[in-house]
């Protein structure tokens, strides 16, 4: 079925995370410029922020209205439509989305429910937070799936430092437990390490920072599990100067308002709880009119990240499940990072762009350029991978700064280099005129 308006090939995206507003960008730059399609991104919010930095967000140390893009100015830069709104349906046989009716604040309708219609389908609506069904979770721990989430926790971390001053009890205590030691559970951590010892800088130390116990529970045997033994054993050793308690090997079993039940016994005090471990793709995909999902409703792609059941659809980042081939000849799943989502957009982009001339999709191929974790201000510790380079391990001041341009990389992929240069220059005058942590 030809959808085509005008002439026009029609894309519709849908999630503006970091793979789908690449690939937006670029199909809007490509072949909206130059009226060879009409290419909608559709997203539930109006503005986009990295989620890699979402625990700075949570922290205080990034302001996440300084650093949004809005979706509707990057669409009129960059020759895209813009469609607020949330997938409900999909119609594989008249290649049609439905979108729910967008409310504002107070219930009362400001968009009615709408269908689009579309030629190619591309799904990037990346992935939330997975509590195993985990008692409690629900009800007292917060996560970071969202800039909302991220404003929720930091609210939360202000409160206690407001509680406490009022205490003025110098053997005050703030307990801290953080389920998941991956990458944002980590990070995470040091960064509220950070902004403890700020806190106290400016004034608010009816709690020290030395009372601020932060403690991350994993399920595996170390922190970092998907990494390579090296960086995780580098993290660990930083987290451990920086008296961050780990508790490998455990399970939570229980969460409640006084703190969190493990497998082995432990009870873990907390008054802020955040939930970090595990994702999965949400819930709405597995209704999707019949398109294969696996145990964590990721849609299953082909090498060429098209569903399985569907040419017409592609799924990129978080929320598709793509199996490749090793040099080894062994089967592996793409793995849920950021790099992984710029690949895929990268390669999809190439694949629509290709296919009005009449050539079909490409494979993907992924490319593990390494990995870095960061510890705030204090360092940073990962690996770079390269065929040139080889497999580098890097730690301290340079492997912060290579951890600062993946950020930097993704903003050239949206705003271009001038303006990311400008909006660098930016960065750095307002620093001399904030606060290094937000403080409301």
């Amino acid at each position: 079925m030809n959808n085509s308006e005008n002439g026009l090939h029609k894309v519709v995206v849908v999630g503006g995370g970091a793979a789908g507003l690449e690939l937006a960008t670029r199909l809007g730059r490509k072949l909206g410029a130059r009226k060879k399609a009409h290419v909608t991104l559709v997203d539930t919010r109006m503005t986009h922020i990295w989620k890699p930095l979402l625990h700075e967000v949570a922290a205080g140390s990034l302001n996440s209205y300084s650093d949004e893009l809005n979706y509707v100015a990057q669409a009129n830069w960059n020759h895209f439509h813009f469609q607020p709104g949330r997938m409900i349906q999909l119609d594989r046989q008249k290649q049609a989305i439905t979108l729910a009716a967008t409310v504002d604040t107070n219930g009362k309708q400001l968009l009615p429910e709408r269908t689009l219609t579309y030629d190619t389908l591309v799904i990037a609506v990346g992935s939330h937070s997975n509590d195993f069904g985990t008692p409690g979770v629900q009800e007292h721990c917060l996560t970071l799936d969202c800039r909302e989430q991220a404003e929720q926790v930091h609210a939360r971390f202000i409160s206690e430092y407001l509680r406490a001053q009022a205490a003025e009890d110098p053997s005050e205590k703030m307990n801290i437990a953080i389920v998941g030691a991956g990458a944002t559970g980590v990070e995470l951590a040091a960064e509220l390490h950070y902004a403890a010892k700020v806190m106290a800088r400016y004034g608010m130390d009816a709690i020290k920072p030395e009372n601020v116990n932060i403690t991350i529970i994993e399920g595996s045997d170390r922190v970092l599990p998907v990494l390579p033994m090296r960086i995780s054993t580098g993290v660990q050793k930083q987290l451990d100067k920086l008296k961050i308690r780990t508790l490998t090997g455990h399970i939570v079993k229980e969460v409640t308002e006084a703190g969190l039940a493990t497998n082995q016994g432990e009870f873990v005090k907390a008054e802020l709880k955040i939930w970090a471990a595990g994702i999965k793709a949400p819930n709405f995909l597995n209704h999707m009119d019949g398109l294969e999902t696996n145990r964590i409703n990721q849609l299953i792609v082909k090498p060429t990240l098209q569903t399985t059941l569907d040419d017409n659809i592609f799924a990129i980042g978080d929320c598709a499940s793509c199996t490749l081939v090793n040099r080894q000849g062994e089967n592996y799943t793409v793995p849920p990072r950021a790099q992984a989502a710029h690949q895929q957009a990268s390669l999809v982009a190439r694949s629509i762009i290709d296919s009005l001339k009449g050539k079909a999709p490409g494979n993907f191929s992924y490319k593990d350029h390494g990995s870095l974790i960061s510890l705030s201000t204090h360092t940073a510790v990962g690996n770079l991978m390269g065929n040139l380079t080889g497999n580098i391990m890097l730690e301290g001041f340079l492997a912060r700064m290579f951890y600062i341009s993946l950020y930097r990389l993704h903003q050239m992929a949206l705003y271009g280099k001038w303006r990311t240069g400008i909006i660098m220059v930016k960065d750095l005058l307002e620093r001399t005129t904030r606060p290094r942590l937000k403080l409301h």
